[in-house]
C-alpha cells in the first residue's frame, strides 16, 4: 500500500494510524512498548495521540500516554521511524485549555517534554476554541513552525464552516494552516462527515484522519447484544449501535470478511482507507492479536462490489 501525504505538508504516510488513546488506560506501559515496536516493525508510522491522554482514568491526571510513548522512543531509538500526531486543547486542569497564545506555547513545551523529542510532526487543534480569535491560534502555530518545534497543524472536532473559516484567515495572512481534520467517521458514523465535511476536505486538500474508525470497537464484531457490552472498558460507549441499523452492517461486515478470509475489524478499517480523501482511521490496539487484525486493514484491497455492499448496508 502506498504512502498517502497529510494534506500538502510534505509528510506521507501508510494509511492507518495507531491509536494512542489506550496507553496508561487500558493497557500498561510494557504492554504499550510491546504494541509500538510490533507496530513499527510493521512498517507503520503514524502514532497518534494528545496531551488529554488518558485523565479519564481514576489516578490519571494526562499525558499519560504521551509520557508512554517518549519512554518508548528514548529507549527504542526509533524516533526517526514514526511520525507523531498529538492534540492540544482540551481540559489539562486549571486554566489549563484552549487554544491562546500563552496556552499553547506552554503546552507545547509540555508535550515535547513527555514524548522527549525535539519536535511534533502533526500537532492539533483537539477542539475549536470559539474564546480564542482563529487568526491568534494560527500566528501561534506558524510560529512554532518557524521554530521547528512543529512540522505541521491539524483541527480535530471544527465544524465545516470553523475549518473553511481557518482555512481562510491562513491564506490571506500567509500564515500556516491547517493540513488535515480529524472528524469521527467509521461505516455506521457517516453523516455528519460525508455531508458536511467532505466536501470542504477534498475542495482544499485537507487530510483526513478519522477517529472511532472501528466505532468504540463495534465493527470488530464483539459486540452482538446488550449482554456483550461488559467485554471491556468501552463496552457501554457500543450500546447505541445495538439497532437495526447496527445489525445490517455487522452482517455486511460478516459477508465480506468470510469472501477474503479476514476480520471483520480489518474490513471496516478498509472500507474507509478505500474511501477517496481519507488519509488514515486511527484505530487503538490493547495487544498483539488485536493490532494484527487491524493493520492488516492496509493491505487488504476491497472489490468494489464487496465496498458496494457495505455502503448500502450502512446507508443513512
Amino acid at each position: 500500500m502506498e504512502k498517502r501525504e497529510i494534506g500538502r505538508s510534505g509528510i506521507k504516510v501508510h494509511p492507518f494510524a495507531l491509536g494512542g488513546n489506550v496507553f496508561g488506560w487500558t493497557i500498561d506501559e510494557s504492554t504499550s512498548f510491546e504494541v509500538l515496536d510490533t507496530y513499527v516493525d510493521a512498517g507503520l508510522e503514524l502514532i497518534d495521540t494528545a496531551d488529554v491522554y488518558s485523565s479519564w482514568k481514576p489516578g490519571n491526571k494526562g499525558g499519560e500516554s504521551e509520557t508512554i510513548i517518549g519512554n518508548w522512543l528514548k529507549k527504542s531509538g526509533k524516533r526517526n521511524k514514526v511520525t507523531i500526531a498529538t492534540k492540544v486543547g482540551k481540559p489539562m486542569g486549571e486554566g489549563k485549555k484552549g487554544l491562546s497564545r500563552a496556552y499553547i506555547t506552554q503546552a507545547v513545551e509540555a508535550s515535547l517534554k513527555r514524548l522527549q523529542t525535539d519536535h511534533i510532526d502533526l500537532y492539533q487543534s483537539h477542539d475549536d476554541d470559539k474564546n480564542t480569535p482563529l487568526l491568534e491560534t494560527l500566528e501561534t502555530y506558524t510560529d512554532l513552525i518557524k521554530q521547528g518545534k512543529v512540522r505541521a497543524i491539524g483541527a480535530s472536532n471544527y465544524g465545516a464552516d470553523r475549518l473553511k473559516e481557518a482555512l481562510q484567515i491562513s491564506k490571506d495572512h500567509s500564515l500556516a494552516a491547517y493540513q488535515c481534520l480529524q472528524p469521527e467517521y467509521n461505516l455506521y458514523e457517516r453523516e455528519q462527515y460525508e455531508k458536511d465535511l467532505e466536501p470542504v476536505c477534498r475542495e482544499n486538500h485537507i487530510g483526513v484522519i478519522n477517529y472511532y474508525a472501528l466505532a468504540s470497537g463495534f465493527l470488530t464484531g464483539k459486540y452482538r447484544s446488550e449482554n456483550d457490552l461488559g467485554k471491556s472498558p468501552r463496552g457501554q460507549g457500543v450500546k447505541k449501535y445495538l439497532n437495526d441499523r447496527g445489525y445490517k452492517i455487522l452482517g455486511a461486515l460478516d459477508q465480506v470478511a468470510s469472501d477474503y478470509k479476514t476480520t471483520p475489524a480489518s474490513v471496516a478499517l478498509a472500507w474507509t482507507i478505500a474511501r477517496p480523501g481519507i488519509t488514515a482511521p486511527i484505530a487503538s490496539a490493547t495487544g498483539i492479536k488485536q493490532l494484527h487484525e487491524t493493520v492488516a486493514a492496509v493491505n487488504l484491497n476491497l472489490k468494489s462490489d464487496a465496498i458496494d455492499l457495505l455502503t448500502k448496508a450502512s446507508s443513512y
